[in-house]
């Protein structure tokens, strides 16, 4: 008899993004490792609950001039590209609109 594995998901009720992050010169093929066309900086988001990764993507998109690379509304991840200033202001713009619009808590937006 083969046995079963069993995973086991719990997420902790509250709404947080738990990282904001630019990478300003990404180096060697980190965007073809990621599956992403367009070059650039690259920003990171996670966050919880994960379907407001939906909202932060289109406040993002509004701020600036970025693509979205990924957006996965099951685990609450975001990454964006574009050139630095442009991910820089679509990220604290993300940021910005979950803390001030739907009561998020937040870390700092961090850069490598």
């Amino acid at each position: 008899m083969v046995e079963k594995q069993r995973v086991i998901q719990e997420y902790v009720p509250g709404k947080q993004v738990t990282m904001a992050h630019i990478i300003p010169n990404p180096q060697g093929d980190i965007h073809e490792r990621l599956g992403i066309v367009t070059k650039g900086a690259i920003g990171i988001m996670t966050i919880t609950p994960s379907e407001a990764a939906i909202i932060a993507a289109d406040a993002a998109s509004k701020a600036g001039d970025i693509e979205l690379g990924f957006l996965d509304r099951f685990t609450g991840s975001l990454v964006i590209t574009g050139d630095v200033s442009s991910v820089e202001a679509a990220l604290r713009s993300a940021v910005n609109t979950l803390v001030n619009v739907l009561g998020f808590t937040s870390t700092e937006v961090t850069r490598s």
